[in-house]
């Protein structure tokens, strides 16, 4: 089965969601006008079908290699990504002042959505390069900059950021790596980093690592922590990347998906010659690296939303063909039978919500980079939602996908479990889903006073369905009580109202799209999805109540050794 890219979808999520003609009304988005929209919409989804699709297959099953020279992609990366910068399909939502287009970040979003959908793996590197862009652009010193970004925005230069270490996972804190001053107001970086996606490949003339290390005598945990700008090769006085700055791969993960997608460790400094430059203050390490993470949260949930359409797709496909079994007057194939219906319209319809909450969460960083009041706020409340509600949805689309394929799907050749495979990883990286969770009820629910929760409150009290009344209600109710539990009781429930709150939004987000459609095919498609997700998946959400409110006691009715038994 061919990719096809879900651009009408995408143009109408634009449209009724991201509202980008509201967007395209502001001086900052003047651009944005719908002739370019559908053009980058048309173009990238050309694109991604004809060179990133057909190379998905062998990326998971040849993979990135692992050699003593550095990593090597499979056969046609390297020239595919090479076609995807000199396409300026890297720049769509890049600066204008350093070569970018300055489209909004809900255009390169659905950009985004596209190449990954083609290939999830591949995606993940200019997905990684977003996120420096955005860490040096808020605080980066103008001759980093003027260095950097202009390669950084054309995807010339890849980028990635190095947090996690051998004894420092979700711990950021307990990390080691040292940075000491060498007196010329650069730093002697020296340490070793592990889950580096795309930490080394053969794609790019440079790597661009941003790297968490402390400075001699930093206090401990995360108020120690500064950010350094570590390129691979070090510059010429032209700009150009000049001699090896002593970093290493050591080696790459095998892994159970995303094979490719290079999982590195690195090694800085072996021969103590690792230069790096400070990015921002000293000890402002954790600020400056979330300016990177919450742009990378948003990209991880857009994850999900990449695989459940990938799984969407290949599974109608295989339904419509498959014929198997006696129904009425002999064989018919199985898109006919009930449960697949009911398996393809879950599918369909949760890939959708996962659409909308994540592209309504990309709009609001539109909306506050033009000041629109309470837009930043909502990013925030909404992030932990895209990020995990995103990528749970990723995984039961990609589950269901595999069980729609029947006995097919536990088969490597039909692609179903490769979908499955490659999404495990979303639920984990970039602050596991129960972090997402912990975010939320300890800081998001508190944000201005309560405030920026009560405004989300406000909007999803004007839904009409009365199932999803009712879940909001349920929400405002377990949110309220939240803010006066203990942590431990606060923490218990974290999950279930997180998933609570997403599937509220999203019913929200659904309601409104079914009110804009007509009745032609997409419109009829659109109302079973809405109806769908309404009347089955709210419902189901409603039953979290309960776990939500049940408080920490029977987590902690036995000890951690009884959990042998």
């Amino acid at each position: 089965m061919t990719f096809t890219p879900a651009v009408t979808e995408q143009r109408f999520v634009l449209d009724q969601i991201v509202r980008i003609g509201e967007l395209a009304a502001s001086e900052r988005f003047a651009a944005a006008s719908e002739d370019v929209v559908d053009a980058v919409l048309e173009g990238v989804g050309q694109f991604a079908a004809g060179e990133w699709a057909p190379l998905n297959r062998a990326g998971d099953t040849v993979g990135a290699k692992w050699t003593p020279d550095g990593v090597v992609m499979p056969e046609g990366y390297p020239q595919a990504y090479k076609d995807y910068v000199e396409g300026g399909w890297g720049t769509i939502g890049a600066p204008e002042a350093f070569g970018g287009q300055g489209l909004p970040f809900a255009l390169s979003t659905a950009v985004l959505e596209t190449l990954g959908t083609a290939n999830m793996g591949f995606a993940l590197c200019p997905t990684l390069t977003v996120g420096a862009i955005e860490a040096l652009v808020h605080h980066g010193t103008p001759e980093q900059q003027a260095a950097y970004l202009p390669h950084l925005a054309t995807g010339e230069w890849t980028g990635t950021m190095n947090l996690t270490e051998p004894q420092a996972g979700s711990d950021v804190g307990a990390l080691r790596a040292t940075a000491t001053p060498r007196g010329d107001g650069t730093y002697s970086i020296k340490g070793t980093k592990i889950f580096i996606s795309f930490g080394d490949h053969d794609m790019a003339p440079n790597i661009v690592h941003l790297v968490l290390a402390r400075t001699p005598e930093a206090p401990a945990g995360t108020r120690g922590i500064s950010l350094f700008l570590v390129p691979k090769y070090r510059l010429n006085a032209d700009g150009t990347p000049g001699d090896s700055n002593d970093v290493r791969v050591v080696s790459i993960e095998h892994k159970m998906g995303l094979h490719a997608s290079p999982t590195c460790v690195l090694s800085f400094g072996d021969s103590d010659e690792c230069v790096g430059e400070l990015i921002g203050p000293e000890f402002g390490g954790m600020r400056a690296m979330f300016t990177m993470m919450n742009n990378a949260r948003l990209n991880v949930g857009l994850q999900g939303v990449q695989v459940a359409e990938a799984a969407t797709q290949r599974a109608v496909a295989y339904a419509r063909e498959r014929v198997q079994g006696a129904r009425k007057t002999g064989a018919a194939a199985i898109i006919e039978h009930p449960d697949v219906r009911r398996m393809l319209l879950r599918m369909k319809a949760q890939t959708q919500a996962a659409r909308a909450l994540v592209y309504y969460a990309a709009a609001q960083v539109d909306r506050a980079a033009i000041g629109e009041a309470g837009a930043q706020n909502r990013l925030e409340v909404l992030t932990p939602l895209a990020k995990a509600h995103g990528t749970d949805l990723g995984n039961e689309v990609a589950s269901l996908g595999v069980q729609v394929h029947g006995g097919m799907g536990f088969i490597e050749e039909t692609g179903a479990a490769q979908f499955f495979r490659d999404a495990r990883i979303t639920p984990i990286y970039e602050g596991t889903n129960g972090i997402q969770a912990a975010d939320l009820v300890g800081r998001k629910l508190a944000l201005d006073n309560g405030g920026a929760f009560a405004g989300l409150m406000a909007d999803l009290r004007g839904a009409t369905s009365p199932a999803l009344a009712e879940l909001v209600a349920a929400c405002d109710e377990v949110g309220r009580a939240m803010q006066a539990m203990d942590a431990d009781d606060k923490l218990a429930g974290s999950y279930p109202f997180l998933t609570m709150l997403s599937v509220a939004t999203c019913g929200w987000l659904m309601e409104r799209e079914g009110a804009a459609v007509g009745n032609d095919d997409f419109g009829r498609m659109k109302k079973a999805c809405v109806r769908f997700y309404l009347e089955q998946i709210v419902p189901e959400a409603l039953g979290l109540k309960a776990s939500a409110l049940a408080g920490a006691e029977v987590l902690y009715a036995v000890e951690a050794d009884a959990f042998a038994v």
